[in-house]
C-alpha cells in the first residue's frame, strides 16, 4: 500500500507521512496503445501513475468481487481492478476516508472520454476532468449505488491540451464515496508536464512548510529564551535544509522531522505531563450532544466501552504512564484540578452502568473517589470551582430533546464531597461543558429553542457559578455553525476557545479563538481558525421562499459534516498554542498541537483514538463570585430598563407597549415512536410546525417611560412577550432565560446588544416601587391546550356555520372533530397558512395565521408575526355576518397566535405506537382505510388537506366524501374502522379530549422527575439552612 497523507491545504504544511519521488517512479504508469488509446484501468493492481494528493485511502486500488450491499451481485466493473475510496484491506468498506486521486497529465487527441463511476451522488463525491492549471471543466458522480454506470464526455475544446483527472471524496455520511474503473481517450502521457506539476506542488507545499516552522521557531524563542535553548539549532538546520531542498528528494520528510523536534521542544508541551482519554469515537446518533447512550433511554445500545486515562510526558520522550483503564467502559472529561494534584472525571464502568463523577488522585497507583450516585442518569463534564465545590452537568432533572426522543443535561451545582447536589440551568435542552474564565464566570455551550429551528440555536453563554446571570456569550442567531462546544479560556486573554461543529453530527468540527468583544455573531469574532478557511463554511443566508416546499436555509446547519479533518477538544495553552484531538486517518483521532502559525503536528496516537488533553499543573485561581442565590425564597425579580430600546424595535413608537407577558416553555419528558414533522420531528405530534410546548404564567404592566419591574417565579425556564393595550404581540424573546430565588436580574431593553448600558442619569420609573406580581391569564397557570382554551370560542361563535356540511364549512371548518394528529378547527387554519414563517412581501395576501413557527435563526422585526399579521384576527374584531365576539373571545384567539399557535399542552400520549404518535388508529387500520379511499392517509402531506378523519363524527370525514356512492361496501368498512378509532378514544382520550391522564410509561418517568425535585427541594432547605445561621453569626 502507498500511504500518503498531504493535507489540502498546503498553507498549513502538515505531513503525517511522505511519499518520496524516487518511491513514486517505481509505480507503474499507464501509456498509450497501438491505437493511440490512453487508458487507465488499473490492472496492473496499483494506481499507475496516480497519486493521492489529499487526505489518505487504505486501498484506493482493490479488486473486491461482489458488491458491499448485496454480497451476491458482482461489481460491474472492467477486469479484476476498480479504484475506490472506500475499500480497506479487510473486507468491511469505510464511508470515513476522505481525500483527492489524481491522474499524471495527459495530451488529449481525441474529443471524447469515457470512463465508470459509481458511488455517491453527493456534492463531495465527484469525478473532475481538469484543465492543466487546475480548473475543473466536466464532473460525474455515481447513482448512490455500487452499480457503476457509463459516462462520456465530448471536450472538442481540448483536443491538443493538457488536462488530467481528479477524484474528489470528502464526504464522510452514507454513500460517501466514488469508485470508478477503465477511463480510456485519445492522447499520450506527458510525462514532463507531470513532473512538473508535481515538482511544483511538492515545492508549495515546502515553502508553506517551512515558513510556518521558522514563524513558530522565533515566536518560541522570543516567548522563552533560555527555556528554549535549541531555538537557533534548529533555525539553522531549517536555513541548510531550505538552501538544499531542490536538490534533495527527501526534502519534505527532513522538514517533517526537523518539524516535529523544534516543536516538542515548545516549553508550553515540556514543563508538564499531559492528561489524555484513549476511547473509541461516539457512534453516530441524532445530534452534537448525544454521546450519553443512557441506560434506559432509546439509545443505550450504541455505547462502546474500551477506554483509558493516561499521562504523557514530552520532558520524557513522550512516555506514556496509565492511570486507569476500563476494558468495558469509558472514561471521559478530565479536569485537573487548581494545585495540579488531582483530577474530576466522569466515568461510565459498563454499558449496564451511567456516567458519574469521580475524583482521581495523580499518585501511582491513583486512588479513586466516587462522588456521585443514581441509577438511569448520567453525569458529565466536571469542573472545580475556587471555593472547592464542583460544577457539571447532568440528565438528573430527565428532559428530551423536543425535535426527537434524546435525554438532555443541564448545569448542577455540589459540594466538593458529592453533597447537595442542585441544578443551576434550566434550559429546556443540553448546557455542557462547563469551564472557569478568569473573572470566574462559567462559560459553557448551550443548546436551546423558543418557537426558533432546531438547528441555528447553539451557542457559547455565561453564568455566575450560583446559576445567577445566565447570558449569551457568543452565536445564537445565525444559520451556522450548527454546534459551538466545548469553549475554555485563553490564558491572559479576553478570548474563548471552542469547538464549531455541525448539528447532525458528532461533538467534532473546526476549531475557533473567539473574541465576544468584537460582536456577538459572524466572522468578525473569530481571532484564528482551524482550518484557516473556516469562514467560507459559516454561511448565514435567509432564503425563505414562499414557505411552501422544502426549507431554503436549513441545510447550513449542517455545513460542516463535509470539513476534512474533523478536529474536537481543544485546550489553549497560549493564545498561540492550542492542544486538540483531530482525525489522523478515517475517524481514528490522535493528539495534536496547533499553532496560528500554520503548524499542526501529531503529538500521539493510540488505541482506537486519543482524546481530552488538558495539562496537568498547577494554575491561577479564578476570584470567587459570591453567592447571590437565597434558598429559602420562591421567587426573583427582574427589571426592564426600557422595552423600546433594541434590536428590531425600530418601528415601535413609544407609549405603544402597556403589558409584558411572561410565559414558561416547559421540559419534554415524555416521547413516542410515532411522529409528526414538516420542518422537525415532534415525537409525538405536538403543533403545526413547532415544536415545544408553553404556559402562561401571567403578565405584568409597563411604564410610559417603557420600563418594567416584577416578580417571577425562580427557577423556571421563562420567556418574554411585549403586549399593547388589546393585549397583541407586538415583539417576543425567541430564547429563554430564568430567575434564580432571590436573585435580582436585569435588562437594558428588548433584544438590545450586550454591550448595551443604561443612558446616564436615567433611572427607570418602575424601580421606586414595589415589584408587580403577574396578573394571571384568565385562572391558575396550566399547560396551553388549543382545544381547552381556543376551540369552545369557535364552538359558541363560528361553528354554527363553518361546519362540515354547510356552505361556509367548505371555505373553513371550524369545528371541533378530533382528527388524526389535530382537531378539525386546528387542522383547517393551520393547513391554510403556509408550512413555515416568511418575511411579508408588500401587496402579498396576509395569512390566515401568521405564526413564525419553529422560525428563522435572527432576530425578527417587531409585527414580524403574530395577531396583528393575521388575517383571521382581522375578522374576529370585526363585525363578521352580524357575530361579534366579546373581549375574552378575542384575546384567547389573539394569544392563540401570538404564543405560536400551539396545539397540545403535554407530549404525554396514550398511543405512542401509532401514526403521529396521537392517532387512535395503528398504521394496519390506516393502511387499509387509505386503501379504501384511494388516498394516503397517515402522512404529512395528507394533513396539509385538513383533518381527513373526523372522530366526533366518524360518517362525515372528508376521506369518506363521495366514498358511499362509488363504492357502498368500501365505506361501510372505512366507516368500521373510524368507528373504531371513536370508541378507542372515548376509552382511553388523548391530551386534548376531557378526561386524558398520562399512561404508566409516562407516569413513571414523571414520577422519576418528581423525584428528583423533591430530592432538590430538601437540599435548598439546608442550603437555606446553612444561610440562615451563616447571617446569624
Amino acid at each position: 500500500m502507498i500511504w500518503n497523507v498531504l493535507h489540502r491545504r498546503a498553507a498549513w504544511g502538515l505531513f503525517l507521512a511522505i511519499l518520496p519521488a524516487a518511491l513514486l517512479a517505481l509505480v507503474a504508469v499507464a501509456a498509450p496503445d497501438t491505437q493511440g488509446v490512453l487508458r487507465f484501468d488499473f490492472e496492473t493492481g496499483d494506481l499507475q501513475g496516480w497519486e493521492v494528493v489529499e487526505g489518505a485511502f487504505e486501498r484506493p486500488v482493490c479488486d473486491r468481487e461482489f458488491f458491499h450491499n448485496e454480497p451476491t451481485v458482482p461489481y460491474s466493473k472492467q477486469g479484476r481492478y476498480l479504484l475506490s475510496t472506500l475499500a480497506r484491506n479487510d473486507p468491511y468498506p469505510d464511508d470515513r476516508m476522505v481525500g483527492v486521486i489524481e491522474s499524471p497529465v495527459f495530451v488529449l487527441e481525441g474529443p471524447t472520454i469515457t470512463f465508470m463511476v459509481g458511488g455517491g451522488e453527493r456534492d463531495e463525491t465527484y469525478v473532475a476532468l481538469c484543465t492543466d492549471d487546475g480548473r475543473e471543466v466536466r464532473h460525474a458522480r455515481g447513482p448512490d449505488h455500487e452499480r457503476m454506470q457509463p459516462v462520456e464526455w465530448h471536450v472538442p475544446e481540448l483536443v491538443g491540451k493538457r488536462a488530467f483527472l481528479r477524484v474528489v471524496d470528502r464526504s464522510t455520511g452514507g454513500w460517501g464515496h466514488i469508485t470508478c474503473d477503465d477511463f480510456r481517450m485519445r492522447g499520450r502521457l506527458d510525462a514532463e508536464a507531470t513532473r512538473t506539476r508535481n515538482d511544483r506542488r511538492r515545492s508549495e507545499r515546502f515553502a508553506a512548510a517551512a515558513g510556518s516552522l521558522r514563524a513558530a521557531v522565533h515566536d518560541l524563542v522570543a516567548t522563552f529564551g533560555d527555556r528554549y535553548a535549541r531555538g537557533s539549532a534548529y533555525l539553522r538546520r531549517l536555513d541548510e535544509l531550505q538552501a538544499a531542498a531542490t536538490a534533495r528528494p527527501d526534502a519534505l520528510t527532513e522538514l517533517e522531522t526537523l518539524r516535529r523536534e523544534a516543536l516538542l521542544d515548545n516549553p508550553l508541551l515540556t514543563q508538564q505531563p499531559i492528561a489524555f482519554v484513549v476511547r473509541p469515537q461516539y457512534r453516530p446518533d441524532h445530534h452534537s450532544t448525544e454521546t450519553l447512550f443512557q441506560v434506559g433511554e432509546l439509545n443505550t445500545a450504541s455505547f462502546e466501552g474500551g477506554s483509558a486515562l493516561k499521562l504523557i510526558d514530552f520532558s520524557r520522550g513522550g512516555e506514556v504512564r496509565t492511570l486507569l483503564e476500563l476494558p468495558e467502559g469509558i472514561v471521559r472529561d478530565p479536569e485537573v484540578s487548581f494545585d495540579g494534584s488531582r483530577m474530576l472525571v466522569s466515568m461510565r464502568r459498563s454499558r449496564d452502568d451511567d456516567y458519574h463523577i469521580y475524583e482521581v488522585t495523580l499518585e501511582a497507583p491513583p486512588r479513586v473517589r466516587q462522588l456521585t450516585f443514581g441509577q438511569e442518569l448520567a453525569d458529565i463534564d466536571p469542573m472545580y470551582l475556587p471555593d472547592g465545590s464542583i460544577v457539571f452537568s447532568s440528565t438528573r432533572d430527565p428532559k428530551l430533546c423536543q425535535c426527537n426522543r434524546h435525554i438532555q443535561a443541564n448545569l448542577f451545582r455540589m459540594d466538593a464531597d458529592g453533597s447537595n447536589i442542585r441544578q443551576i440551568g434550566r434550559n429546556t435542552l443540553f448546557e455542557g461543558h462547563p469551564s472557569l474564565m478568569p473573572d470566574g464566570r462559567i462559560v459553557y455551550y448551550r443548546w436551546e429553542y423558543v418557537d426558533k429551528h432546531f438547528g441555528p440555536a447553539f451557542g457559547l453563554w455565561t453564568a455566575n457559578p450560583d446559576g445567577t446571570n445566565h447570558a449569551v456569550y457568543y452565536h445564537n442567531n445565525a444559520w451556522s455553525p450548527g454546534a459551538i462546544l466545548d469553549p475554555r479560556a485563553v490564558p491572559g486573554t479576553r478570548y474563548v476557545v471552542a469547538t464549531f461543529g455541525s448539528c447532525h453530527d458528532r461533538p467534532w468540527g473546526a476549531i475557533a479563538i473567539v473574541d465576544a468583544a468584537r460582536g456577538l455573531e459572524g466572522h468578525l469574532p473569530l481571532v484564528h481558525t482551524w482550518p484557516a478557511d473556516l469562514p467560507a463554511y459559516l454561511t448565514n443566508r435567509k432564503d425563505y421562499g414562499e414557505g411552501l416546499s422544502e426549507h431554503r436555509s436549513a441545510y447550513q446547519i449542517d455545513s460542516l459534516v463535509r470539513l476534512q479533518p474533523k478536529y474536537e477538544d481543544p485546550y489553549p495553552l497560549s493564545a498561540k498554542y492550542i492542544l486538540c484531538s483531530r482525525m489522523v486517518s478515517g475517524e481514528r483521532m490522535g493528539l495534536f498541537l496547533l499553532d496560528v502559525f500554520g503548524n499542526e503536528i501529531l503529538l500521539h496516537v493510540e488505541g482506537p483514538g486519543c482524546y481530552d488533553p488538558i495539562p496537568v499543573a498547577p494554575r491561577p485561581v479564578p476570584p470567587r463570585i459570591p453567592d447571590r442565590v437565597r434558598h429559602a425564597e420562591t421567587e426573583g425579580t427582574l427589571y426592564l430598563t426600557d422595552v423600546y430600546r433594541g434590536e428590531g424595535m425600530e418601528r415601535v413608537k413609544r407609549g405603544a407597549i402597556k403589558y409584558l407577558r411572561v410565559v414558561e416553555a416547559p421540559p419534554k419528558r415524555f416521547w413516542s415512536n410515532g411522529s409528526w414533522g414538516i420542518d422537525a420531528t415532534q415525537a409525538p405530534a405536538m403543533n403545526w410546525n413547532c415544536t415545544s410546548n408553553k404556559r402562561i404564567l401571567g403578565d405584568v404592566p409597563v411604564a410610559p417611560d417603557g420600563s418594567a419591574y416584577f416578580r417571577v417565579p425562580a427557577d423556571r425556564f421563562v420567556f418574554f412577550q411585549a403586549l399593547d393595550a388589546d393585549k397583541m404581540m407586538v415583539q417576543t424573546m425567541r430564547s429563554g432565560t430564568m430567575v434564580r430565588p432571590g436573585e435580582k436580574l436585569g435588562c437594558v431593553g428588548c433584544h438590545e446588544g450586550r454591550t448595551t448600558t443604561v443612558p446616564s442619569g436615567r433611572r427607570p420609573s418602575t424601580v421606586t416601587r414595589p415589584p408587580s406580581a403577574l396578573t394571571p391569564w384568565y385562572g391558575p397557570e396550566r399547560d396551553f391546550s388549543y382545544a381547552a382554551e381556543v376551540q369552545p370560542v369557535f364552538d359558541r361563535h363560528c361553528v354554527g356555520c363553518h361546519d362540515y356540511g354547510k356552505a361556509a364549512g367548505r371555505a373553513l371548518v371550524l369545528a371541533g372533530d378530533p382528527g388524526l394528529v389535530f382537531n378539525a378547527s386546528y387542522s383547517a387554519l393551520r393547513s391554510k397558512s403556509g408550512a413555515r414563517w416568511t418575511p411579508h412581501r408588500p401587496g402579498a395576501p396576509r395569512k390566515l395565521v401568521k405564526a413564525v413557527d419553529d422560525g428563522p435563526a435572527e432576530i425578527l422585526p417587531a409585527y414580524a408575526w403574530g395577531s396583528h399579521r393575521s388575517r383571521l384576527v382581522d375578522v374576529i374584531r370585526g363585525e363578521h355576518h352580524g357575530v361579534q365576539l366579546d373581549r375574552e373571545s378575542v384575546e384567547r384567539i389573539v394569544t392563540w397566535i401570538d404564543m405560536n399557535a400551539p396545539y397540545y399542552g403535554s407530549y404525554s400520549t396514550p398511543y405512542p405506537d401509532h401514526p403521529f404518535g396521537r392517532s387512535p388508529l395503528d398504521g394496519a387500520q390506516l393502511g387499509r382505510l387509505s386503501q379504501l379511499v384511494g388516498k394516503p392517509l397517515g402522512d404529512v402531506a395528507s394533513e396539509f388537506e385538513g383533518s381527513q378523519i373526523s372522530f366526533a363524527r366518524p360518517a362525515m370525514s372528508p376521506a369518506l366524501s363521495g366514498l358511499a356512492e362509488r363504492d357502498p361496501a368500501a365505506f361501510a368498512e372505512a366507516l368500521q374502522i373510524i368507528e373504531a378509532g371513536r370508541r378507542r378514544l372515548a376509552e382511553t382520550p388523548r391530551e386534548d379530549m376531557p378526561g386524558w391522564k398520562l399512561t404508566a410509561s409516562d407516569a413513571r418517568r414523571q414520577s422519576k422527575a418528581d423525584r428528583q425535585g423533591e430530592e432538590e427541594r430538601a437540599v435548598l432547605r439546608r442550603l437555606a439552612e446553612r444561610e440562615r445561621a451563616a447571617g446569624s453569626r
